[in-house]
């Protein structure tokens, strides 16, 4: 089943914009992701009446309200593309209601919106996880910043927390670690599965968070769950984990 929400990424560079959806697309292959960048006539810079149209192809139709949690969310890399965004949506009265302009990191945001789309998300939580990309990413450069590179992003239960009780440890086998591809892979199934899990005490269902965690080969990850099905969703989780999504 497509994704209820799609992303549209706004972009100076025609390049930036064809990269960044093929990398976005990479990790949330379900969900409709757009590209505009540059002008009309090859230029650097934003075109309104581009925006307009990927929009509209997005949005579809001329109702007021978007259906179950549907719709589209925008991101932009420099502040005129912001203003050209902006502008559109103030004149398309139909397009408005249904798009949301995102402020977040142009390229982090991005793949958070797309897998958390990929994973069922409505406008809201898509929203949200894109702007949240912003702070997961400063929190990395604070840690690194007071405590070493090497330390960097350990979630909570490997800082010493004790697990609950029916908790699982797996250990990572991809020689490079839970790196962007294995992440997207694993926050989408998370997300799939309804449970909250988290790993290492951070949410599961967010590929930056995952990311976060900079889980090298042979690092021990504890997993935990809470609520009806957790104890299938530890399995499941374990599982994928060890099993190294197609790399080992």
């Amino acid at each position: 089943m497509s994704a209820r929400v799609a992303v549209l990424l706004v972009s100076h560079s025609p390049e930036i914009a064809r990269g960044l959806v093929d990398l976005a697309g990479q990790m949330a292959p379900g969900v409709r992701i757009v590209g505009v960048g540059g002008t009309d006539d090859g230029r650097f810079g934003t075109d309104y009446d581009g925006v307009r149209d990927a929009l509209g192809s997005l949005v579809g139709g001329d109702g007021d309200e978007p259906v179950e949690g549907g719709g589209v969310v925008v991101l932009a890399d420099l502040g005129s593309a912001v203003l050209t965004v902006e502008s559109v949506l103030d004149a398309e009265d139909h397009l408005a209601p249904r798009t949301r302009l995102v402020s977040a990191p142009f390229v982090e945001g991005a793949v958070a919106a797309a897998v958390t789309a990929h994973g069922g998300g409505d406008v809201a939580a898509v929203a949200r996880e894109a702007a949240a990309a912003g702070a997961t990413f400063d929190q990395v450069a604070r840690e690194a910043s007071s405590e070493g590179v090497a330390d960097a992003g350990v979630g909570e239960a490997a800082g010493g927390a004790v697990p609950a009780p029916g908790a699982r440890t797996a250990v990572v086998p991809n020689p490079m670690g839970l790196h962007a591809r294995p992440a997207a892979l694993l926050a989408r199934m998370i997300a799939a599965l309804g449970v909250r899990v988290t790993i290492d005490g951070v949410d599961g269902a967010s590929v930056l968070q995952i990311m976060k965690l900079g889980a090298t080969q042979g690092r021990e990850l504890t997993i935990e769950a809470t609520g009806e099905g957790s104890a299938a969703a530890i399995d499941r989780v374990v599982a994928e984990i060890e099993g190294g999504f197609g790399e080992v």
